[in-house]
C-alpha cells in the first residue's frame, strides 16, 4: 500500500474505521482519560456497545457509497477500539505510530494486519518522550497544525496528549513542511472548559473553508492567525455548546462531500448553503459521550 496524505480533504480512497465490539465495562471515574467520558460516567449516561456499533456501521455505509476501502482493526477483548485516529496517523507518504496513554496501548497490536501492507521504512515509531495523538495534528497541504499544551504542569493532565519534543520530532521527519503549534485549554473533567484535541476545536473542510472555536485555543494570537489565513468569509465559529456535542470533529470524503453528524443542524445547513457542499449525516450522539466524534474513528490512509 502505497500511502498518501497531505490534507484533510482530498479524495478518500482508503481508510481504517475503528471499532465498537467487545468494548468491556464501563469505565470508573478514575479510569476515564477524557473530559466527556468523565460526565458520562460520573451521570450514568455511558453509551451501550449496541448504540455505538449501529453508529459505526451507519458511517461505514457511507464511506462505502463513496467507494472507499474501509478496513477495521482486529478486535481485542474487552478494549474500547472506537477511536482509530489516536492510534496512528499519516503524514505524505508515512505512519506516525502514537505514543498513546498507556491505558490504551494494546490497541496498536490490532493493527498488525494493516501495519503489514505497508512498507516497513515508512512506519515510524517516535521516542518514549515525544507524545502525540493523531487527533492533535490537521494537515493543510504545506502547514501541519499541531495542538500542544506546554505548561509545565502538562504531566498532571489527562488530556494534554501532544508535546513539544513531538513536534520537534515531525519537524526533523518532514524538514520541507511548516508546522504551527497551537495552544490548547485544558481540563480533565469539563467537557464545556477544556479541549482534549486540535480537532475539537478547529477543522478545514471544503475548499479553504474551517470550522473553528475560537475559545478552544489559550493564545488569542493562535486563533486571529487561522483567521487571517482561511479569511473571515471561509470561517464558521462554533458556539460553547456546539463545540460541547463537537461540532468541528466532522470527517471529509472530499472536497466536495462532507459527512457530519445528523444533529449539527446550524452548521450541516450552512455548509450546503453557504459553501455549496454535499453533507452526509449519520447519528453519532452516542458515540460523542466518549470523547470523539467522526474524524476521531477514523486513520485516513490514502487520499488521492
Amino acid at each position: 500500500m502505497i500511502l498518501n496524505i497531505q490534507n484533510e480533504t482530498a479524495q478518500l480512497k482508503t481508510v481504517v474505521l475503528g471499532q465498537p465490539y467487545s468494548l468491556g465495562k464501563i469505565p470508573t471515574l478514575e479510569e476515564t482519560y477524557d473530559a466527556k467520558s468523565y460526565e458520562t460516567v460520573k451521570n450514568g449516561t455511558y453509551p451501550t456497545e449496541e448504540d455505538i456499533a449501529g453508529e459505526m456501521t451507519a458511517f461505514e455505509q457511507i464511506l462505502k457509497k463513496y467507494d472507499v476501502e474501509v478496513l477495521r482493526p482486529l478486535i481485542l477483548p474487552n478494549s474500547n477500539q472506537v477511536f482509530a485516529r489516536d492510534v496512528a496517523f499519516v503524514i505524505e507518504d508515512r505512519i506516525i505510530t502514537s505514543n498513546i496513554i498507556p491505558d490504551r496501548a494494546d490497541e496498536q497490536e490490532a493493527y498488525a494486519p494493516i501495519y503489514s501492507e505497508i512498507a516497513f521504512n515508512k512506519i515510524y515509531n517516535l521516542p518514549e518522550k515525544a507524545h502525540v495523538e493523531g487527533g492533535d495534528v490537521v494537515l493543510y497541504n504545506d502547514l501541519i497544525f499541531v495542538g500542544t499544551y506546554t505548561e509545565s504542569d502538562y504531566p498532571s493532565y489527562k488530556t494534554a496528549r501532544t508535546n513539544a519534543y513531538a513536534i520537534d520530532f515531525m519537524k526533523e521527519l518532514f524538514p520541507d513542511k511548516t508546522f504551527i503549534a497551537l495552544e490548547l485549554e485544558k481540563n480533565d473533567t469539563g467537557p464545556s472548559k477544556g479541549i482534549l484535541h486540535l480537532d475539537c476545536t478547529f477543522m478545514p473542510v471544503g475548499k479553504g473553508k474551517a470550522i473553528i472555536y475560537k475559545d478552544g485555543f489559550r493564545n488569542i494570537d493562535d486563533y486571529n492567525y487561522l483567521i487571517e489565513l482561511f479569511g473571515n468569509d471561509n470561517i464558521f465559529e462554533v458556539t460553547q455548546e456546539e463545540m460541547y456535542y463537537m461540532n468541528t470533529n466532522v470527517f471529509s470524503i472530499s472536497p466536495d462531500v462532507v459527512i457530519s453528524e445528523a444533529h449539527f443542524t446550524r452548521l450541516n445547513n450552512y455548509m450546503k448553503d453557504e459553501w455549496g457542499m454535499i453533507v452526509e449525516t449519520v447519528p453519532y450522539y452516542e458515540i460523542s459521550k466518549m470523547g470523539g466524534l467522526l474524524r476521531c474513528s477514523t486513520l485516513p490512509l490514502v487520499r488521492k
